[in-house]
């Protein structure tokens, strides 16, 4: 008879990586099975620290789903998704720079990238075009360039907390349009764009959150806003509106709030994604190399503002479980 290996929380160690976000999370066999314990002591410790990062880990997809329905369903995405699933594997998304070429072009990165509105425009939550955002995200690392490709993310918490009270106050009573390809200027697009974009989404998502959102576990207020997704503030003029969202941008973007993660093949990031927000590397696509990460998402609730009102759907399906 095998014998299973099974994690318990005595085994864990976490240590601080930076001021306000992140820690790296040692002791632990995400290929064993987890005890109960063990799975509370790491959604204890995300809460703590926004992000979780594991080093060596050899898991496959059926164990990196596994993992993630430790803390909740996986998210099934309507219509087709940026990404490949594996064969065998739908909840699991695979970025893969030399697929991705195949499938967009050789130069679709650097074609978006030059259109940016802004150096800030890759900074994103995931999918918050959805009236319901994923609440957690898992990315594992199969293989990395030997240089270059990391990843960032900072507090939103905390970035929260440091605004001035009067600005605070103000942003509480917000609410904000989120929608697919805000950072990127497409106003003007060409036959070429317009094809990436219908085969990069097909089914176009919108909603409106609140530009401050209730954390549903621990009462924390978080700006929910991101250059990557967030179009307007609802109310407000385009220039009220553009001015606000650039002050906000600015302020969550600071490094005091930020981590920096080096990626490994059998690294693996956890992340809260009601309470950060991400940068993904733009500083390897120049060079020929092999890029290539999984990532599975925790199916998430509507957000709620701190006035209690909840987000609401404008174009597009609510995510669903797998």
């Amino acid at each position: 008879m095998v014998q299973t290996k099974e994690a318990t929380a005595t085994e864990i160690t976490v240590r601080r990586v930076a001021g306000r976000i992140g820690a790296d999370v040692s002791g632990i066999d995400l290929s064993a099975e987890l005890d109960d314990a063990t799975v509370s002591a790491i959604r204890r410790e995300l809460l703590v620290h926004r992000v979780l990062f594991f080093r060596d880990q050899d898991i496959d997809h059926a164990q990196h789903i596994a993992f993630g329905r430790h803390f909740g369903d996986l998210t099934r995405r309507p219509g087709k998704q940026h990404g490949i699933a594996p064969e065998g594997f739908p909840e699991v998304l695979s970025v893969d720079r030399n697929a991705e070429h195949e499938r967009y072009g050789k130069d679709y990165e650097e074609r978006f990238r030059r259109k940016w509105v802004s150096a800030l425009a890759g900074w994103h939550s995931d999918l918050t075009p959805a009236v319901n955002p994923p609440s957690m995200s898992i990315l594992r690392a199969e293989k990395t360039p030997p240089y270059g490709g990391d990843t960032q993310w900072t507090n939103m918490v905390a970035a929260y907390e440091g605004l001035s009270k009067p600005l605070r106050d103000f942003v509480d009573t917000l609410r904000a349009e989120h929608a697919f390809f805000t950072a990127v200027n497409l106003l003007h697009t060409d036959p070429e764009d317009r094809e990436i974009l219908k085969m990069y989404c097909d089914l176009p998502q919108v909603a409106i959150h609140p530009v401050v959102r209730v954390h549903p576990e621990t009462g924390e207020r978080a700006l929910f806003v991101s250059p990557g997704s967030t179009t307007r503030i609802m109310g407000l003029s385009q220039v009220e509106s553009r001015r606000v969202l650039d002050l906000l941008f600015e302020h969550l973007t600071s490094a005091e709030y930020t981590v920096r993660f080096r990626w490994e093949p059998g690294s693996i990031a956890f992340w809260d994604n009601r309470s950060t927000c991400h940068f993904a590397p733009t500083d390897f696509a120049h060079y020929d190399n092999e890029r290539v990460m999984h990532r599975v998402t925790i199916l998430g609730d509507v957000p709620v503002g701190v006035d209690g009102s909840v987000s609401e759907l404008v174009s597009g399906e609510p995510m669903a479980a797998w």
